[in-house]
């Protein structure tokens, strides 16, 4: 008897790499690209990126942070309660977008009164996680908003600049550059769509 007959042996098999295989991986790729390539088109076309200037939108979000805007979203619609918007103060374009949250709309008569806002009369009720309004600024007399303005504030209600303010009062249409759309931040747990 032999040696070669005794115990397992094991052939080498050459690999192949088949034509097919090669189509394959090379769709995927293709199409991988293409993905990332509209992504990208429509995210600069349809986005734009802007940085939170300090502390007013927290806890929403936070200084430094970047968010995608929605340019298109008001071309199709107007600004509704609870948005998110960005805007250049009295359309100044020398200065930094400001982000707030809308609370007044178009011919609305806003009032802040003993911490709390009024519409039209009415007690505006809020979610508890907003803090009591020490100072009602413009706003404790009443303001009554005209066509395509709209009055803003900052979640983090006692350290905002927003409508309240003389110098920023109620935001103007057309000085709005879009909806705050999606926050990104250093961790996946500041990452998501701004509501």
């Amino acid at each position: 008897m032999s040696n070669k007959s005794k115990g397992l042996h094991f052939y080498k098999r050459r690999k192949t790499i088949s034509v097919g295989l090669l189509k394959e991986i090379g769709s995927w790729g293709f199409f991988f690209v293409l993905a990332v390539l509209i992504a990208f088109v429509f995210v600069y076309s349809v986005g734009l990126k802007t940085s939170v200037i300090g502390a007013s939108m927290e806890p929403c979000l936070y200084n430094g942070q970047s968010v995608l805007i929605n340019k298109i979203s008001y071309s199709f619609g107007e600004p509704k309660r609870g948005d998110v918007i960005v805007f250049l103060p009295n359309g100044n374009e020398n200065t930094h977008y400001y982000i707030k949250r809308v609370i007044g709309l178009p011919g609305e008569t806003i009032t802040i009164s003993d911490g709390r806002i009024y519409l039209d009369g009415y007690f505006y009720e809020e979610s508890d996680s907003y803090d009591t309004i020490e100072d009602g600024g413009i706003a404790e007399k009443g303001i009554t908003l005209g066509e395509e303005e709209y009055f803003v504030l900052g979640d983090n209600r006692n350290n905002s600049e927003d409508s309240r303010s003389a110098n920023v009062g109620a935001v103007k249409e057309d000085t709005i550059a879009g909806k705050a759309w999606f926050k990104l931040g250093s961790s996946i747990d500041m990452m998501g769509f701004i509501e």
